[in-house]
C-alpha cells in the first residue's frame, strides 16, 4: 500500500454507516478476572508483542468522570469498559445503549424527567449486576465537584434523582428548564462500580445509597477518596477494575500501557479481537513499530517523534482532520476571575485566530478560530449564531487593561508543546495591557486545579487549558433550528456570564495500518476507539512486486 495523507473534515460515509451499525448492535458489558501489575498479558508475553494503539492521552485513570480523567481524556481508555448510556458515533450523533439501560423521558410543565431502566443483563465482570447505585454515584460525585475531584457539568442541572439500593429503575428530576442535553450524562467512563467502592469503604450497599442521598462530607470522605483515586493506573489496584463493556483491563505494563483483553463474560457481541494494548501519548514505541504491531495512532501533531516518513510511509494511511472538540480556557470562579467583569477583560486581549494559528504552526494541520459556546464548531448551527459572536471576535484592550498588574497562571496537564505556544501566544498578546501570565504544568494538573484552595483561599489555577465538547461542558438545551432565537439568547448568556472561553479547534493526525479493519477516525471524547471492540486484524495486503516474483 502507498503511504498517503488526506487532509478530512468529515469522514467517508460508507464505513461511517457500517461501522455505526455494527456499534449498535454491540453491547455493553463487562470484564474477567484482574491480573497483577507485573505481568502484562498471559504466558508473560511483551506488551509490543500485541496488537497496538498509541492514545491522544495520557492514560492516567478510567475515570472519566474526574477532573483529572477529563483533562487526561480518560474515556480514549475506558469509552469501550463502561460505555455511556449513549454511545457517540463517528458523526458526533448519540446513539441509545440499549444492551446498558432504556430511558423515557417526559415533561412536566417545564421540569424535564427521565426514567433510566437498566437491563437485567447488564452486570460487571465480577457478575454483580449493574444497578441504579452506580448512577446515584456518578451523580453524586458530579454535584460534589470540589470534594470528589470530579468534572461532570451536567450534574448541576439535576435537581433529584430516585434510586432504592441495587434496584434497576431510577427517575432523574431535572431543575426547571434545564437538562436539553440529558442523553450526555452518564458518559463512557463515568458510571463506576459502587459496589466496589462500598466493600473498599467497608460500607454495606445500603449504607453507601443512604450516604450517597445525604450528600454529607462526614459520612462520603472515604468514598469520595476511592472515586478520585482508586481506579488510576499508576498504583494500579486489580480488584477495582470490574467493566460492563466488551473489554476489560489485564494489567499494566511499565511505560504505563495498558492491556486489554476481550470480556468473555460479554453478553452482547463479542470484541473480535482478543487483546488490545493502549499505549499512553509519550511512549516510546519503537519496539511496537519494529514488529509492525503499532495499528493505530491518533496524534495531536501531523508528524509525531515515533514516525519516520522514510521508513514508515509506507505503512499507514494518514488523515490530518479537524477535531470536534474545541481547546478552550476553562476559568476559576475564586480568585481573580470571580468576578465577571475580571473573565471578560482577560478575554479582551485574546486574539483568537492568532491562537488557531499558533496552533496550526504547532501541529502541522490547520484549524479554525471558534467563537461559539451553545454548539461545537462544526455544527451546522454554529453558523447561526454569528450574529452574537460576531462583536467578540476583536480584542479591546482598554477593556484588557483593567486587569492592570494582575497575574494569570493558565494550567494544561503534562508536556504538551502546542499548549505551550497557546500559553506563550496569549502571554505576548496580554502583556501589552499590563497583564503577567503564567504557565502551570506538570502531570496532575487538572480543571480540580481551579477550585479554592481552604488554606489560601485562592485557587491553584486560574484557567485551564483543554479541549472540551460544548454538549456536555455547557448543557444549553437542545440545539435545532426550531429553536434558534433561544439558542443565539443562550450564547449570548454564556459570552456575558463566561464560564470558559473558546479559542480554536483541536487538531488531530490519524494513522492508521492496512492490517486494521474498521477503524473509523473520530475526534470526541473516545477517540478513534470508539468502536474498538469491531476491530480486527488481517493479513497485509500483497505487494505487487511480490505477487510478479510469486507469478
Amino acid at each position: 500500500m502507498r503511504g498517503w495523507r488526506k487532509h478530512a473534515r468529515h469522514l467517508r460515509a460508507g464505513l461511517v454507516l457500517l461501522a455505526a451499525s455494527s456499534l449498535v448492535l454491540t453491547a455493553c458489558s463487562t470484564g474477567g478476572d484482574q491480573s497483577g501489575e507485573q505481568e502484562i498479558g498471559p504466558e508473560e508475553k511483551k506488551s509490543s508483542e500485541y496488537p497496538g494503539y498509541l492514545a491522544n492521552s495520557e492514560l492516567t485513570t478510567v475515570n472519566a468522570g474526574s477532573a483529572f480523567g477529563t483533562a487526561s481524556v480518560a474515556s480514549q481508555l475506558s469509552g469501550r469498559l463502561y460505555p455511556g448510556a449513549f454511545v457517540s458515533g463517528p458523526t458526533g450523533q448519540l446513539v441509545p445503549n440499549s444492551d446498558l439501560v432504556t430511558t423515557h423521558e417526559w415533561m412536566d410543565g417545564d421540569q424535564r424527567n427521565v426514567l433510566y431502566t437498566v437491563t437485567e443483563d447488564a452486570t460487571y465482570s465480577d457478575g454483580t449486576p449493574v444497578t441504579c447505585d452506580d448512577f446515584l454515584l456518578a451523580y453524586t460525585a458530579g454535584q460534589m465537584q470540589e470534594m470528589f475531584g470530579s468534572n461532570m457539568p451536567l450534574m448541576e442541572q439535576v435537581e433529584t434523582v430516585a434510586c432504592a439500593p441495587e434496584n434497576k429503575k431510577f427517575l432523574v428530576k431535572f431543575q426547571p428548564g434545564q437538562g436539553g442535553q440529558w442523553r450526555s450524562m452518564f458518559g463512557p467512563g463515568t458510571v463506576m462500580p459502587a459496589h466496589k467502592i462500598a466493600e473498599r469503604a467497608e460500607m454495606s450497599r445500603e449504607e453507601l445509597v443512604n450516604a450517597l442521598y445525604s450528600q454529607d462530607p462526614n459520612q462520603l470522605g472515604r468514598v469520595a477518596e476511592i472515586w478520585r483515586f482508586a481506579f488510576g493506573l499508576d498504583h494500579f489496584i486489580p480488584e477495582m477494575h470490574v467493566s460492563y463493556g466488551p473489554f476489560a483491563l489485564d494489567s499494566v505494563g511499565e511505560q504505563g500501557e495498558v492491556l486489554l483483553k476481550r470480556n468473555d463474560n460479554y453478553y452482547g457481541d463479542p470484541a473480535l479481537i482478543d487483546n488490545l494494548v493502549i499505549w499512553p501519548i509519550h511512549s516510546d514505541v519503537s519496539e511496537v513499530t519494529q514488529q509492525d504491531n503499532l495499528l493505530v495512532a491518533d496524534a495531536a501533531v501531523s508528524e509525531p517523534k515515533w514516525f519516520d516518513k522514510e521508513t514508515m510511509g509506507d505503512n499507514f494511511e494518514i488523515e490530518d482532520v479537524v477535531g470536534d472538540l474545541t481547546d478552550s480556557l476553562i476559568f476559576s470562579d475564586s480568585g481573580v476571575f470571580e468576578q465577571q467583569w475580571a473573565r471578560q477583560a482577560f478575554a479582551a486581549c485574546i486574539d483568537q485566530e492568532e491562537i488557531a494559528k499558533v496552533s496550526s504552526e504547532a501541529s502541522g494541520v490547520e484549524v479554525p478560530a471558534v467563537y461559539t459556546h451553545a454548539v461545537n464548531h462544526n455544527d451546522p448551527l454554529a453558523r447561526t449564531l454569528a450574529s452574537v459572536t460576531k462583536e467578540h471576535q476583536e480584542t479591546d484592550m482598554d477593556k484588557a487593561g483593567q486587569l492592570a498588574g494582575m497575574t494569570i497562571r493558565i494550567g494544561y496537564l503534562g508536556e504538551d508543546e502546542r499548549l505551550q505556544a497557546m500559553v506563550d501566544s496569549i502571554r505576548q498578546q496580554c502583556e501589552p495591557a499590563g497583564i503577567t501570565v503564567e504557565e502551570v504544568t506538570g502531570g496532575n494538573v487538572s480543571a480540580a486545579f481551579l477550585e479554592m484552595d481552604p488554606e489560601t483561599w485562592l485557587p491553584s489555577i486560574d484557567a485551564f487549558l483543554g479541549p472540551i465538547n460544548s454538549r456536555s461542558q455547557y448543557g444549553v438545551n437542545a440545539p435545532s433550528l426550531a429553536r434558534v432565537e433561544e439558542l443565539r439568547d443562550e450564547e449570548r448568556q454564556l459570552w456575558e456570564d463566561l464560564p470558559g472561553l473558546p479559542l480554536s479547534a483541536e487538531p488531530h493526525t490519524f494513522f492508521i495500518s492496512p492490517q486494521l479493519a474498521n477503524a473509523v477516525p473520530y475526534t470526541g471524547s473516545t477517540g478513534i476507539g470508539w468502536n474498538m471492540d469491531r476491530w480486527y486484524v488481517q493479513d497485509a495486503p500483497e505487494s505487487a512486486e511480490s505477487s510478479t516474483s510469486e507469478g
